[in-house]
């Protein structure tokens, strides 16, 4: 669900976290038994009691008894720390996340604090910057339609229902999106609010355009023989959903087309889905790619959002 580099990045910084706030707690223990000989010697109690514990339960003892003497002892602490003018826990560490003590995970499931996170991590790496927070289904406007006619406005109600729909469903049913028209038509708006609502959902989700792509499996190609980088295309056929933009611009050879169709194909068979948008029309797409890619996109692999005969309203503003 979640790119790899993303989850290690946050994780690290939840354990660095969870390391910092321990060894603050152990500066403060160190600050307070040098001022107090009496909490100095209840702390090398408390250090007895447990090991007196794990002993006793190892035996198959009764455990209450030096369970309540651990107790007293703590209750003992506290006090002496309060009159000392501390916090009662000025000596406990004081994590970030109170529900998973900053380990990320609550009786083995991912707690809440790690989700955010890499949500937050997912949206910063998504590679839609600030689109993310300026294009939402909630402020797609298709009133602005209604001026090409009612045809055209009951299409675009079809696909925004149909990208919604796409993105709201994402967990349970996924799916390949081919948004197809002319420019400015509303495409780019959609795509990204399928991506910030699957983000939302927890899925890793790259946006990228379809020059970029080519250019990080030419690169893959042609410099991997010098160095031994970490690959840069490698990402666009793992996230969960890939957005790949304005396909059709980029350079096409025997390559380009060989790795759009790998790209596709492998993501295909690993289930994980496609959504992309081009300006060109249908027939010269057909031309500059193979049939094998072309009958892919028109055909059951990809549901078709028309976008034909939509004015352009970034000429509006």
């Amino acid at each position: 669900m979640y790119i790899s580099g993303n989850y290690k990045k946050v994780k690290d910084e939840i354990e660095n976290r969870r390391m910092a706030a321990v060894a603050t707690a152990e500066l403060h223990n160190e600050e307070v038994r040098a001022k107090s000989a009496e909490i100095r010697k209840i702390d090398e109690e408390l250090t007895r009691t447990g090991l007196a514990i794990f002993r006793t339960a190892c035996a198959g003892g009764d455990l209450a008894p030096v369970r309540a003497r651990n107790q007293e002892l703590c209750e003992k602490r506290r006090d002496l720390l309060v009159s000392l003018g501390y916090g009662a826990d000025y000596t406990e560490p004081q994590y970030t996340c109170k529900k998973c003590s900053d380990t990320g995970y609550v009786d083995t499931k991912m707690c809440e604090c790690l989700r955010e996170a890499l949500i937050r991590e997912n949206f910063r790496t998504s590679g839609m910057g600030d689109l993310l927070d300026r294009q939402s289904f909630k402020n797609f406007d298709l009133e602005r339609y209604k001026k090409d006619g009612e045809e055209v406005y009951r299409r675009m109600k079809s696909n925004f229902a149909a990208a919604k729909a796409y993105a709201e469903n994402f967990r349970e049913k996924r799916g390949n999106l081919f948004l197809v028209g002319t420019t400015g038509a509303g495409k780019t708006h959609l795509t990204t609010a399928i991506a910030r609502t699957v983000l939302d959902l927890g899925f890793d989700v790259i946006y990228e355009t379809s020059q970029n792509v080519m250019s990080a499996f030419e690169q893959d190609r042609f410099h991997s023989g010098y160095t031994q980088t970490e690959s840069r295309a490698e990402k666009y056929m793992e996230c969960t959903l890939l957005i790949l933009d304005d396909l059709g611009t980029e350079f096409t050879n025997a390559f380009t087309v060989s790795c759009l169709y790998n790209l596709l194909n492998e993501r295909q068979n690993k289930g994980l889905s496609t959504v992309i948008s081009t300006n060109v029309p249908p027939m010269q797409l057909r031309e500059k790619y193979e049939d094998r890619i072309y009958s892919r996109l028109i055909g059951a692999d990809y549901q078709i959002l028309s976008f034909d005969k939509c004015s352009d309203f970034r000429l509006m503003r």
